[in-house]
């Protein structure tokens, strides 16, 4: 009788996921991700107006595209303003209609002022307020997946995530494929306008989402139904047995070390109290609870070494898009193929960490993925240096190769740091305190695209000069592998799945 289960589940799980969610969530939720992957389309026209149109140097476009990226660094922000009302009168719903708007407009303004010769400050400002509507609407969606997936209970627990993650790799791919031929067919104005299509679609479709489905509180209810029940019986059984004292000695033991956290969880429970009085009282209070967890010595550690990682790294991928293009002369075309290998490589990692990695400790598989990235940088430096020239590998199959392994060796860091983050927040204020684990991410990130464009402007970098680009790398080289000797900063005990 077991193997017909999964097959049953397999053939039933779309009906399963609408019954338990409704459709219109779940659109919501796939239309949100699959932008998120298909922002690859736009973007690749934004590079090429920066180099093409602007006539911009290397490290003045990878400033200006680490400056865009920034929103994505105070996701914390976000998740504050959404989370700081109360369960029972929170409205997300108007806090994605406001983001689908800050990622629509700025769509529609590029492409309605090509004629006016776009400056590089009016790119970037714009840029600025699409990306803060994008991080708003990644912040709001994922709080609103986590309620759903804990109301709804735990045998839905990977389903939608699944299909997040799912709905995003397809939009990379479709963006990745399709980019390419609109900057070979179409003006960069009309990719604009196209691509703004989908946050209007994302706004109208906002329209069509309950806030609190009465499922999700009917299942509020026999929740906290099950809990009493689980309690008296728990506390009946106690006295029967005589050992009530012993576990009221060993619970206030327990509780004394999550004191701070555990008034902030009361405070959250409490429908009448002074919490739900005052949005001023809630988001001060929800800061507090932010900055008392995010002192501990098990929490801080562990992510200033993330932080660190990335900082220490110089990303130059903007020079080595100028490189690519302006030296080796490839196509618009073939960088989105490019592109798309790195995708299927990014759920080939996924699959690859999940079926041999998860139980291997973390520090290791941390080494795994730096020593990895450092040699994908040892590619791109024979790539620069023309060390392939002669053994007849061509110019487009080291690209490949080192976009493939590149992102797929990328999973190998981020899965962990997304497991870690999972594992490291306490109760009350998940989301919250994840999405500030996500902005160190993100801001470690940012200021290493800053490094790298400090990098290339000092070693002299330009469109029609690239003879220091191998040296670049040689530094990026040595910045991959510095974290290595951090690792101590993460726990030694714990693994890729538990801890």
């Amino acid at each position: 009788m077991a193997p017909p289960q999964p097959q049953h589940r397999q053939v039933w799980w779309p009906g399963r996921m609408g019954g338990a969610f409704g459709p219109s969530f779940l659109c919501l939720v796939c239309l949100i991700y699959f932008i998120q992957g298909f922002r690859s389309f736009v973007w690749t026209a934004v590079s090429y107006q920066m180099k093409d149109l602007m006539k911009l140097s290397p490290s003045t476009s990878q400033f200006l595209v680490s400056l865009a990226y920034f929103p994505w660094s105070i996701k914390p922000i976000y998740g504050i303003l959404s989370d700081c009302i109360p369960i029972k009168q929170r409205k997300r719903v108007p806090y994605l209609i406001i983001s689908s708007c800050l990622s629509l407009l700025p769509w529609l303004i590029l492409g309605l002022s090509q004629t006016l010769r776009t400056s590089a400050n009016m790119l970037t400002s714009l840029l600025i307020v699409q990306n803060m509507g994008s991080a708003m609407a990644d912040v709001v969606i994922d709080a609103m997946v986590a309620e759903a997936v804990r109301l709804a209970g735990p045998v839905f627990a990977g389903d939608l995530q699944s299909l997040s993650w799912s709905s995003m790799a397809v939009g990379g791919i479709f963006g990745s494929l399709l980019g390419g031929y609109a900057l070979s067919n179409l003006p960069i104005h009309v990719i604009y306008v196209v691509f703004s299509t989908l946050p209007f679609f994302q706004l109208v479709s906002c329209m069509f989402v309950e806030d609190s489905p009465k499922r999700f509180q009917s299942a509020i209810d026999e929740h906290n139904n099950q809990s009493s029940v689980t309690a008296f019986s728990e506390e009946g059984s106690g006295e029967a047995l005589g050992k009530e004292g012993t576990r009221r000695r060993k619970g206030t033991r327990k509780n004394n070390k999550r004191r701070s956290l555990s008034k902030q969880t009361e405070a959250n429970e409490k429908p009448n109290g002074s919490f739900n009085s005052s949005p001023c009282l809630s988001l001060k209070s929800a800061f507090f609870s932010l900055c008392t967890a995010f002192k501990q010595p098990a929490i801080l550690r562990p992510m200033a070494w993330f932080f660190f990682s990335n900082v220490t790294i110089p990303n130059i991928s903007t020079v080595m898009f100028y490189y690519q293009t302006e030296e080796l002369h490839l196509e618009a075309s073939f960088l989105g193929t490019a592109r798309v290998i790195g995708w299927f490589s990014l759920i080939l990692g996924t699959y690859t960490y999940n079926r041999y990695f998860k139980h291997k400790k973390l520090r290791d598989i941390l080494v795994f993925a730096h020593v990895g990235l450092a040699i994908i940088s040892l590619l791109d430096i024979a790539l620069v240096l023309r060390l392939h020239i002669p053994h007849g590998i061509g110019d487009k199959y080291m690209v490949l190769w080192g976009s493939a392994l590149a992102d797929a060796i990328n999973q190998f860091k981020m899965m962990p740091f997304l497991i870690l983050s999972g594992q490291l927040c306490p109760p009350g204020i998940e989301g919250t305190l994840f999405a500030l684990f996500m902005s160190i991410n993100n801001l470690g990130s940012t200021l290493g695209s800053f490094l790298g464009a400090a990098l290339a402007s000092a070693l002299n970098i330009s469109t029609a000069q690239f003879d220091n680009l191998a040296l670049g790398l040689g530094v990026q080289l040595i910045g991959t592998l510095l974290p290595i000797g951090f690792l101590f900063l993460v726990p030694n005990e714990v693994t890729g799945l538990t801890s």
